[in-house]
């Protein structure tokens, strides 16, 4: 349902702006030198009815589970980044300097976290967590898998979220020791493509996915997607060196 409302809304805006004699775009960075366009999930379980990721008195008030998840998430972030961010454009959106995430850590109202606690969800109905790398490039239906399978394989193996933080303080703001302690994105579309190819057994838990639809999905994005942007000329490189 999660999924065909973000097909549903996509489909909504670009006929609106038609109409109109306008376009819409949900590319990841359309625009050199602007924040980028983020599609963040937010996130909870529930079991006969309850929030799974609330527990009053821990950090923020989340439960041992959803610190878990949160672990999960941290632990295969590289390469459920195949999934969430599969464009080689997902990749100039996640740089340091701008509000995108660039390292995988948790923390409490925090723009320089891939794993935001919501402030304001303080109920135990409310409480969650939200997922900030994903953007619109997504296919919804194989980003949201992906990212329930490495919660639920962090909370199954009771991963520690330790060394995801909390990290309360702008990572960007730490000297680069600090910042290295945290997990790095990667930074290309290639290399979570590589992460993909090392780390997908949590996927194929319950054959969710299959090794045909993971190995299908990093062939076709390496021959249609990065090989024909490796091999073309890009602008600024005739801007750079067309007088050498």
């Amino acid at each position: 349902k999660c999924a065909d409302k973000v097909m549903i809304a996509k489909y909504i805006i670009r006929n609106v702006c038609h109409k109109r004699g306008k376009s819409a775009t949900f590319m990841p960075k359309p625009i050199f030198g602007e924040p980028g366009n983020g599609l963040h999930f937010h996130q909870k379980l529930h079991k006969d009815g309850k929030n799974l990721f609330y527990s009053q008195g821990g950090y923020f008030d989340l439960s041992d589970e959803a610190l878990h998840y949160i672990a999960g998430l941290g632990t295969h972030g590289q390469s459920v980044m195949a999934f969430t961010n599969p464009s080689t454009n997902s990749y100039r959106r996640l740089v340091e300097g701008y509000e995108a995430p660039t390292r995988f850590f948790f923390s409490v109202a925090n723009r320089s976290s891939a794993i935001r606690i919501p402030k304001s969800a303080v109920s135990q109905d409310q409480k969650r967590i939200e997922f900030r790398m994903p953007d619109a490039t997504c296919n919804p239906y194989l980003a949201v898998s992906a990212m329930l399978m490495a919660g639920i394989d962090g909370i199954n193996k009771n991963i520690s979220s330790s060394k995801f933080g909390p990290l309360d303080k702008n990572l960007f703001e730490l000297p680069p020791r600090e910042q290295k302690r945290f997990i790095s994105i990667p930074s290309s579309f290639e290399k979570s493509l590589e992460s993909l190819q090392q780390d997908n057994e949590y996927l194929k838990e319950g054959g969710v996915f299959d090794e045909e639809l993971i190995e299908v999905w990093r062939q076709i994005k390496t021959e249609n997607e990065i090989i024909p942007l490796k091999i073309r000329t890009h602008p600024y490189e005739i801007e750079l060196y067309y007088d050498i």
